[in-house]
This record gives structure tokens, sequence and C-alpha cells, in this order.
């Protein structure tokens, strides 16, 4: 018997309060004798049931800290992901609803960000030092490697992490491992932000490299209307040019200076702006 997953155990005795259940093929001690553990499930979900009679079942503790079974279906499982609601924060951390009797632990020192009453979060199963079930935030060696998604095509996925030296880190489908490089950023994701982007290539370990921003070519028209938009509400000119920061480009318009320089270019050639030595104006039409 494991606890945090659903299987299949048979009944082996029973009691006023409910079945116990056991293994189907208990391992058998140096003296031959059966050893068996049992699990209780409720009387409440164990009618007509008798000895011998197989049942599938999840297995959580109480609690009491005690092991037990249930019917129900959990949303989350050992070692699987999931988003969860959370349905109160107390002083040692928040409780997730998992659609069982008794709550989730998400302990503090397990959350990526804050979390408060009616967030929802993605979180990880697994099982603590105590071997009690709780819930974690930082879910990079739970996610899988295998997705069916390759090259230039669109996924959606749940931020989880943000790493200064590498970028950020996005659960696709909430069940991928994916990240958006730190240069492919040009505005900040907080954790928890659900996002679309494109696949920029697969590596070799099935991990996905993600962006924001469609590729150059097609990008260049939203990254213009951009730019238009922001000279219309300066008045029709804008300190910027070729020779400004990709500093001061990217805090002003979050574009790189190379997609800034592509859009610009294109606004010429369309007779839509002036470029000057000190900036880049509208056209007088």
């Amino acid at each position: 018997m494991k606890l945090g997953i659903t299987q299949t155990l048979k009944v082996t005795r029973i009691a006023e309060h409910g079945v116990y259940l056991g293994d189907l093929y208990p391992d058998k001690s140096e003296n031959g004798d059966i050893t068996e553990a049992d699990v209780l499930l409720p009387r409440n979900q164990s009618g007509g049931l008798s000895i011998n009679d197989r049942i599938e079942v999840f297995i959580y503790k109480d609690s009491e800290d005690r092991p037990v079974a249930t019917t129900s279906s959990p949303l989350i499982t050992l070692g699987s992901v999931a988003v969860l609601t959370c349905k109160e924060v107390t002083r040692i951390g928040a409780f997730l609803d998992w659609g069982l009797t008794k709550d989730l632990l998400l302990p503090f020192r397990e959350q990526t960000k804050k979390v408060e009453k009616g967030d929802r979060v993605l979180v990880a199963l697994y099982t603590d030092k105590s071997n009690r079930l709780c819930a974690t935030m930082k879910v990079y060696h739970y996610l899988k490697k295998n997705s069916p998604y390759t090259k230039d095509d669109k996924v959606s996925g749940t931020v989880y992490e943000v790493s200064g030296n590498f970028g950020t880190f996005v659960a696709v489908d909430d069940m991928y491992s994916a990240l958006i490089p730190k240069k492919e950023l040009f505005h900040p994701i907080p954790i928890g932000a659900k996002i679309t982007a494109r696949v920029v290539n697969v590596l070799d370990d099935g991990k996905l490299t993600l962006s924001c921003r469609e590729k150059s070519f097609l990008q260049m028209d939203a990254d213009a209307r951009l730019i238009l938009i922001s000279l219309k509400s300066a008045g029709g000119f804008l300190p910027f040019h070729d020779k400004s920061s990709p500093e001061e480009i990217k805090e002003r318009f979050g574009l790189s200076k190379a997609a800034f320089k592509r859009a610009i270019g294109s606004l010429y050639k369309a007779s839509e702006i002036e470029i000057l030595e000190d900036g880049i104006r509208l056209t007088e039409n």
C-alpha cells in the first residue's frame, strides 16, 4: 500500500466504523507469516463490501496523522502537478482544496510567492520528512519533458518561477517543462501568470524554450503599431533613435534595440515617420 496514489486493495476485516483494507499481494516475512498492514475505509464509503472484495481507493492521512482510504478521487496525486485553490492561510502555511475532506497543506517554505485565500496555485504533491502528504510550488523536478510540441507551435502555461540568471520558468499545459530565456523577456511576468507563447526550440532533453514574441517578420507590424501609438500620445515626437541605448529602448517600449530598429525602419519606408538625429517624428500628412 502506498500513500498518495490510487490503488486497488482488498477487504481484510470488517469493523463497526468501516472496513479495513490490505494489499492484494502482501509480502511474506522470514517465518512464513503474511505481514499485512491495514488501512481504514470509513463506513460511509464501505457499504456492501465483504471480506476479500477488491476496491480502488486513494490513501492519505487524516487529521490525527493516521493512514485512511477514500473512494473519492483527489485533484492531485503523488508526484503529479495541478492547479489548486487556496481555502485558508494559517500560521503554518496555506491549505488547498484537493477534493478530499482534509485540506492539503502548502507550507510557507514551499511557496515561491505569498499565497492568499482564493488564489489558484500550481503545485506538486510530495511526502515530507514525516511521511505526510504536502504541496510545493517548487515544481521544476515534477514537470514532464515529453511534450507533443515542436518549433513554432503556440502553447499556453503557468509561470511558476522567475530567475534573474536564467529567465522565467513556465509549466506548459501545467505539466511540461519550459523556459522563457532572460533575453526574450522585455516585461516582467509574475509567478502565477497565465501566458501564451511560441516554441522557439525543443532541447535534447525534451524541455521547451519559449518566446512571448512572434517571429521577427510577423512581430514587426505589432511593434510598429506600438511605436505609432507612443508617438501620437507624446505629441508626435520621441527622442529615440539609432544611437539610443538598448536599456532606454527596453524601458520605454519593452522592445529589444533590434526590434525597435526594424519597426522604425518599416514605419519610415511606409512614410509614417521621419528619422531625425535626435529622435523620430510623425510625418505631416
